[in-house]
């Protein structure tokens, strides 16, 4: 069980170190190539934030967890709403001057009732995937429009201009990307094995593993950027990076059980899980969408948002827990028929 458990904080530390050398390196090779600020913030780096759990569900779903991969990509957008703008949200009020972003919180939307739209026969298919897949091409290609028609005016520029590496040879980027590519399937691999490993030992479904330990786990580069931007006065930034993570959890991590490993999946997934992350979704929207003016989440709204979170945490644990004892229920049942003399 130690094994398991190294593995696991072992693969959380070198996959956030490897998505930051990742995306730093990324982007830093788009600038030397003449792409615009925007649009490495809007591709590479929503991109490079969600490798992590891209890389994960798609190992999952290659080692035959599927589960794992699909509470991964749900849990994150979970964690990315109400625990990582929550947080943020409380240390440093956040307001939204972006219109990029205004133009992106209708996407995120559309986004998360296309996934309500595949699983609702509790089943993902290879067309499913593809159907994904095929949006997330659409969605970019509507973002870089948007961005590049915006880029003399959105204050989102001179966010993303502050935060891309501006002097870095391009030899340099290189290694530093491939560096953070190998890192980041090399922790992948960890962390799934050490996850799968744990929820077998204590009776836990790989879903639940997926939604708790792993997505909160691979949203920790989301966290500390958002953080980051937030300490920085970069607001736009903060909830850019949540509102590009969860349209890539949707189109890229969950269009991977899908493509590899093609079938049905848990009923709880899509009756518990899904509500709760569209019910975030719409609290991000109306929270920071700005209607009447300018778009802000308070304090008080973080305070929701984290609730809603630490709430929805405590009742997979309650879950988990009840169904943990009703397995050992059935054993123990399932015994003492046997003992009994025929």
């Amino acid at each position: 069980m130690l094994l398991n458990i190294a593995a696991i904080i072992a693969g959380f530390a070198i996959l956030v170190w490897g998505a930051d050398r990742f995306v730093i390196g990324a982007a830093a090779m788009a600038r030397n190539f003449g792409v615009s600020p925007m649009l490495i913030g809007l591709t590479i780096v929503g991109f490079g934030t969600s490798a992590p759990e891209i890389l994960v569900s798609g190992v999952a779903a290659f080692q035959g967890n599927p589960g794992l991969a699909i509470g991964n990509a749900i849990g994150s957008n979970i964690a990315n709403i109400g625990l990582i703008l929550g947080v943020t949200a409380l240390i440093a009020p956040l307001s939204v001057n972006s219109d990029t972003l205004k133009r992106e919180y209708p996407i995120l939307l559309a986004v998360s009732l296309l996934a309500v739209a595949v699983m609702y026969d509790r089943q993902l298919t290879l067309i499913d995937g593809l159907l994904m897949l095929t949006t997330l091409v659409a969605v970019l290609y509507i973002l870089v429009r948007i961005g590049m028609r915006k880029r003399n005016a959105d204050p989102l520029i001179e966010e993303f201009e502050a935060e891309i590496p501006a002097a870095m040879a391009t030899s340099k980027a290189l290694i530093m990307f491939a560096v953070g590519l190998i890192a980041l399937l090399v922790s992948s691999r960890m962390l799934v094995w050490g996850a799968v490993n744990v929820a077998t030992a204590f009776g836990v479904s790989d879903l639940v593993i997926g939604l708790t330990i792993v997505a909160l786990g691979t949203s920790l580069p989301e966290l500390a950027a958002s953080i980051a931007s937030a300490l920085k006065n970069e607001h736009d930034l903060a909830i850019g990076n949540v509102i590009g993570s969860n349209i890539y959890n949707i189109l890229a991590v969950l269009s991977m059980p899908a493509l590899i490993a093609p079938g049905t999946f848990s009923d709880v997934a899509f009756v518990r899980d899904i509500p709760v992350m569209m019910g975030l979704t719409l609290a991000l929207l109306v929270m920071a969408y700005g209607f009447k003016g300018q778009g802000r989440i308070n304090r008080i709204e973080g305070a929701l948002l984290l609730a809603v979170f630490l709430g929805y945490q405590g009742l997979l644990f309650l879950s988990a827990h009840q169904a943990a004892h009703d397995e050992a229920t059935a054993d123990a049942i399932v015994i003492t028929t046997n003992s009994q003399p025929s």
